[in-house]
């Protein structure tokens, strides 16, 4: 069952869709035991992120910015706090409406890649649609159209062996694109890349915002960050600035 059909009044906040949130946090904790020692990764953390919204989370290691990133993107759960997608109350989904959103609603782009090394590309990006039982014949003309988006035609039947590190990345940022995501998730897209290749990176996904996607991208590195329009910068575990930067 789509998510959508499951919204049971007291989990569904209209009046984040109207505003056109798709993100709010309220008062995100993350905590970890560690023996005896807790270790708090996020210390409240309250944030709304805007429909097209281009948003890089910055931070030193350890400041919480991937423990963030995976509460973003339904990976991991809170220890207290709230958190709203798209008005959805995720802690009051179920795991298959979780599954649901990682596949449908938001799109993953890794450092590492994450390619299956003996697939073509073009079997990369059909992955996630596999995963949901679309039609072969829709899974194909979609993941062409996909790997056309990030100027990858050419390259599709070649498999990850065959392609240098910035085109990889291109095909892990098809395969985010391809269910139509409503968010673009970036988990240090650069960091395994040389400047000038990580600097097209970013030129692309420059390109896909003026598109209208919602692209949240996680980066320790400063020139990285700077291509976002906005910037939440953490320290310790709590959002230290929130800065519009254009």
């Amino acid at each position: 069952m789509a998510v959508e059909e499951i919204a049971p009044s007291q989990s569904f906040r209209q009046d984040l869709v109207d505003t056109g949130i798709v993100i709010q946090t309220e008062e995100l904790w993350k905590t970890y035991e560690m023996g005896a020692e807790q270790l708090h990764a996020l210390r409240g953390v309250t944030i709304e992120i805007h429909k097209g919204e281009y948003v890089a989370i910055m931070g030193p290691s350890g400041s919480g910015k991937s423990t963030l990133m995976n509460l973003i993107g339904c990976l991991d759960t809170p220890t207290k706090g709230s958190y709203w997608l798209a008005g959805r109350l995720v802690s009051q989904l179920d795991d298959d409406e979780l599954a649901y959103i990682r596949n449908k609603e938001i799109g993953f782009v890794f450092q590492t890649f994450n390619l299956l090394p003996r697939a073509t590309a073009l079997h990369n990006v059909e992955l996630p649609m596999i995963y949901n039982g679309t039609a072969s014949e829709e899974r194909l003309e979609r993941a062409k159209k996909a790997l056309q988006q990030v100027d990858l035609t050419e390259r599709m039947m070649h498999k990850p062996n065959e392609l240098s590190g910035g085109q990889r990345q291109r095909v892990a940022i098809a395969r985010a694109l391809v269910n139509n995501p409503s968010i673009l998730l970036a988990d240090e897209p650069t960091g395994n890349l040389d400047s000038q290749t990580g600097e097209e990176i970013m030129a692309l996904f420059a390109r896909l915002h003026v598109q209208g996607n919602t692209i949240i991208l996680v980066t320790h590195e400063s020139d990285i960050a700077a291509h976002a329009h906005r910037v939440i910068r953490l320290r310790d575990g709590k959002v230290e600035r929130d800065e519009r930067t254009r």
